[in-house]
């Protein structure tokens, strides 16, 4: 999401997620430039407030939402990403596992898959997917003291970037 809280940079929220989503399609652009489906990257205003730019997107798009092969959304700091979960979705471990086994090992290793779970709780965009039962999935990064320092305050400063994670990110994502 493009906006961040009130009296910072939002780099950390989540700027470094559009950074991540950036550079994937970077990467796709130039590793895979016929793609068999549609690729898109979505950028929503209104997160923070209550995850409305999303929400009015899988609204007003349900021809979009119904077509979702599979989403990814990235949205909890600067770190590398190390695991996923089903968000409750039927044959989401299915889908999941299938995605992870295809990464290389090193890459396999980095994530964790933590099953099926709870629904989305609505604290970040995929839930607004999840909601109408489109196969968005959170991926959940390495805390880097996000939770307790720079999430929601006005540290969340553009220093804080850890650049090769978000770097790693992109690649996993592009795959």
């Amino acid at each position: 999401h493009f906006d961040s809280w009130d009296g910072s940079q939002g780099a950390t929220d989540n700027g470094t997620g559009t950074i991540t989503m950036m550079e994937a399609m970077r990467i796709l652009k130039l590793a895979y430039p016929n793609p068999k489906r549609t690729i898109m990257v979505g950028h929503w205003p209104g997160e923070e407030q209550g995850l409305n730019g999303s929400h009015a997107y899988a609204y007003d798009h349900p021809e979009i939402v119904r077509a979702i092969q599979a989403g990814f959304n990235q949205d909890n700091g600067t770190g590398r990403i190390q695991s996923t979960s089903g968000v409750g979705l039927p044959n989401a471990g299915e889908h999941m596992q299938q995605w992870l086994s295809k990464l290389p090992s090193e890459l396999q290793s980095q994530i964790r898959y933590n099953g099926v779970g709870a629904p989305a709780t609505g604290g970040t965009d995929n839930a607004s997917f999840n909601c109408y039962g489109a196969p968005v999935f959170g991926l959940s990064s390495l805390g880097w003291d996000y939770g307790t320092y720079t999430h929601h305050t006005n540290r969340d400063s553009f220093d804080k970037i850890v650049f090769d994670d978000l770097k790693g990110n992109a690649t996993i994502i592009a795959m």
